[in-house]
């Protein structure tokens, strides 16, 4: 659900208090988004978690990967297998000068900071405009 023209600008306020009071940690909060994984990422993931199959099998097949009775083939088999999956669905960050998730905020955001200029000067317009209205 979009936010209001008045939740906006509060939450507009609300962000540039928090740049002006601490940049900093605003930066570091914000942080990036996850983009889509691509079919090469996919396709190395799924080759990750055959790998990983193949070790939790032979892991429990062949009684000299065991320590003691621990089959430690099959767990690290299993950790790989897990870390297959997460690669092959999770995408890489993207950073605040690259692209954008298509959204309602992420698109907002793009439209306000296409006015060039520095983060100051975006924000004395955004000072001056509320005052305005």
């Amino acid at each position: 659900m979009p936010l209001s023209d008045h939740e906006q600008r509060m939450l507009d306020q609300i962000e540039s208090a928090l740049y002006a009071e601490d940049p900093k940690f605003a930066s570091s909060v914000r942080g990036g988004t996850l983009r889509a994984p691509s079919t090469r990422r996919r396709l190395q993931g799924a080759a990750l978690f055959v790998i990983g199959l193949a070790m939790l099998v032979s892991g429990v097949a062949f009684k000299a990967t065991m320590i003691g009775s621990f089959p430690i083939l099959s767990v690290i088999g299993f950790i790989v297998m897990f870390g297959g999956v997460v690669f092959a669905i999770t995408g890489p960050r993207v950073g605040h000068g690259r692209e954008r998730l298509p959204n309602d905020a992420g698109t907002s955001r793009q439209k306000r900071s296409k006015g060039g200029g520095s983060f100051t000067s975006r924000m004395e317009d955004r000072f001056r405009r509320r005052f305005d209205e």
